[in-house]
């Protein structure tokens, strides 16, 4: 797999990530322990060498998880962890004053079995720290070598800016695909302008984009999609349109539309490095050969058409979740 740079600060990556979390959280039951470990350690030898987790998918288990995972080759691999919620709980609320930073970094690296973390995230904007405080707390850290790299995610284009003044940030981490494009209109220019990488999460559109869910799909009790505006039934029957005219662009390609919504992702920017999650071998496999679909101008022309004609229904997130981001 093709290698990409995260921004000016040099950390090198595979052009595709492998994002961790649903292996334990976020969609249903977590993926037996063994199956998770095998997952993850064939990511890695399909050529994938950056991996993202949290402190709060789980909460802690999935560091765990990695940790022990990437243990036979922890060199060879960049970790990305995040910090931000009270206790590791989301539902708990935000916490991201600096002497608690310190104490996740702290926990984190045990967790992880490693003495550094590559790169560690603000998971939300808290907004009753000033993030130039947090920023602060993070240079402690990388001061003191037990982090690499700082980086935040989901948020606002003033934000990025107060925190890199403090602390160069080497990536912002927040939602981008084919059904979900606002970083278009502030934040990527701000990025480019920085030198700051883009980490898209959710680049298939949580499993949309790839076809296999329709508006009958019944997700897990636990599934947070479940609460998902965009994802209400008769959103899920709206959107169906985009998912079928993009597999007509698959079907002349000979790819998937899972293939084709990565391959358009990393056709924006040289600087963006999408992170597909999933607890599937075969899914694994076929996004990781999404990133060895080139799309031509004709192509990109082709997707741009179909963009125009589709507008997606449904909000990304209810509005308890929504007012935590772009801060």
């Amino acid at each position: 797999m093709q290698m990409r740079k995260l921004g000016k600060t040099g950390l090198e990556v595979s052009a595709l990530g492998l994002g961790c979390m649903g292996l334990s959280y976020g969609y249903g039951p977590a993926t037996e322990t063994s199956q998770a470990i095998t997952l993850i350690r064939t990511a890695f030898e399909r050529g994938v060498t950056f991996f993202d987790t949290a402190e709060a998918y789980g909460p802690f288990v999935n560091e765990e998880l990695l940790g022990e995972a990437l243990a036979p080759f922890r060199d060879k691999v960049v970790i990305a962890t995040k910090f931000g919620f009270k206790g590791g709980k989301v539902e708990a609320g935000l916490d991201s004053r600096p002497a608690n930073v310190k104490a996740v970094a702290e926990a984190a690296l045990k967790r992880l079995k490693t003495d550094c973390i590559d790169l560690l995230y603000q998971h939300r904007i808290d907004p009753d720290v000033p993030v130039e405080d947090t920023a602060g707390a993070v240079k402690d850290l990388i001061r003191d070598g037990k982090v690499l790299h700082f980086g935040l995610s989901e948020a606002g284009a003033q934000t990025i800016r107060r925190a890199h003044a403090v602390q160069p940030v080497t990536a912002l981490q927040s939602e981008y695909s084919l059904w979900w494009r606002e970083p278009e209109q502030e934040i990527l220019p701000t990025l480019e302008e920085l030198g700051i990488g883009f980490v898209p999460f959710s680049p298939l559109g949580k499993g949309f984009l790839t076809g296999a869910i329709s508006e009958s799909t019944t997700f897990d009790a636990s599934d947070f999609r479940n609460i998902v505006p965009r994802f209400s039934s008769s959103a899920r029957k709206s959107n169906q349109t985009l998912v079928e005219l993009l597999g007509e662009i698959a079907a002349v390609k000979k790819v998937t539309p899972a293939q084709i919504a990565l391959a358009w992702l990393l056709a924006q920017k040289p600087w963006i490095v999408p992170i597909p999650g999933t607890t599937k071998l075969h899914r694994l496999e076929e996004n990781v050969g999404g990133a060895a679909v080139t799309l031509s101008d004709d192509d990109l022309r082709a997707i741009a058409d179909v963009l125009a004609k589709v507008v997606v229904q449904g909000d990304r997130y209810p509005a308890h979740l929504q007012a935590r981001v772009g801060r």
